[in-house]
């Protein structure tokens, strides 16, 4: 008998199995719907289908559910997709060029603010690993503020668009990394969401860094998309519903479709259970998703309302759309595994 492709799973943060189901598939779907009728207002007719990727059409199907863990609050799709399938999903992809070469362009400048965090914290440039490395946006910026940079990532096409523009990439996930402490600092700035079994990912982050060294990671902030999808769905009036939608669509978080949903405490749970000691948090917004196929009102909408939420997120982190946290590894053997 073949293997079904979901499964059951508990808190990925805390383990914890007291767990509620804040959205079943009705509610999912009603999101769905609601995300693409919003860019479809504000895209061009003849917007060609391949540019609507990671902006209403995305890897991984709408879950069926999300459940909220009642210890840790972590968001989670229960039932799940199971890991392999997962992977084999981002790993089969074939993007095509002048898609690849249009996100490289436009995450080259977006990762300026990341890298002098990182310098910031770490004390000085080093040695960086990037997991999820893609198309190399984060690879380029970094070597040329003077870090040794080097990537990972399932996906082949990405891999060798990567090293076609002369980065250090290498196909594969975190466990095929074999440089025991070797790195002053481990980034997942876009996938430890999506990873299977992130707090197996943060410990074997925690090996591949030496004592006192960094990982970040950057994940979208479920207890955000928690918080408003209850306006999202309230009675109240038109106007909350509108700005809630709007809030949630340019951040990629209309119909939530990550793995995983962090909120700041579970995160911080997570990480603090694995070997870290977490010494920042930053408030985000996605990075900019508008390009020429953008009708020029709505790119100026994206401009303003990230503008805002950044602004909020400098001194609440916990409400803004995106959460970034750099954490220190402690020394060995005081991990709680």
């Amino acid at each position: 008998m073949p293997r079904l492709p979901y499964e059951l799973s508990d808190c990925p943060a805390c383990g914890s199995t007291a767990a509620n189901i804040v959205a079943d598939a009705d509610a999912i779907k009603a999101e769905v719907e609601a995300l693409w009728e919003f860019h479809h207002r504000r895209l061009r007719p003849d917007t060609p289908p391949e540019r609507l990727a990671d902006r209403v059409a995305f890897s991984q199907p709408p879950a069926l559910a999300i459940a909220r863990c009642e210890r840790c609050g972590m968001l989670y799709r229960r039932p799940r997709e199971r890991a392999r399938l997962v992977e084999a999903l981002y790993a089969g992809e074939q993007p095509d060029e002048s898609v690849l070469e249009a996100l490289y362009q436009a995450q080259r400048p977006a990762y300026a603010a990341q890298l002098r965090r990182l310098a910031d914290v770490l004390g000085r440039p080093g040695r960086v690993l990037e997991v999820g490395s893609h198309v190399g946006g984060f690879l380029a910026a970094a070597a040329a503020a003077g870090w040794q940079a080097e990537g990972v990532d399932v996906n082949a096409a990405a891999v060798a668009f990567a090293r076609a523009k002369g980065l250090r990439a290498t196909k594969g996930d975190l466990d095929a990394v074999d440089a025991e402490g070797a790195f002053d600092a481990v980034a997942m700035w876009t996938c430890f969401d999506q990873l299977p079994e992130p707090r197996a990912a943060a410990h074997r982050a925690r090996a591949l860094v030496r004592d006192g060294g960094l990982l970040v990671v950057r994940v979208p902030n479920g207890g955000f998309w928690l918080h408003l999808r209850d306006r999202l769905t309230s009675k109240g009036a038109p106007g909350t519903q509108r700005l809630a939608q709007l809030l949630l669509a340019h951040n990629n978080l209309l119909a939530f479709p990550y793995r995983h949903g962090f909120t700041r405490g579970a995160l911080e749970r997570l990480l603090e259970a694995t070997g870290w000691r977490v010494e920042r948090v930053v408030g985000d917004t996605l990075v900019p998703i508008a390009d020429a196929w953008t009708r020029p009102w709505a790119a100026m909408e994206e401009r303003v309302a990230k503008g805002v939420l950044r602004a909020v997120g400098r001194t609440k982190p916990e409400m803004a759309p995106w959460l970034e946290v750099y954490a220190r590894a402690r020394a060995s053997g005081h991990a709680d595994g």
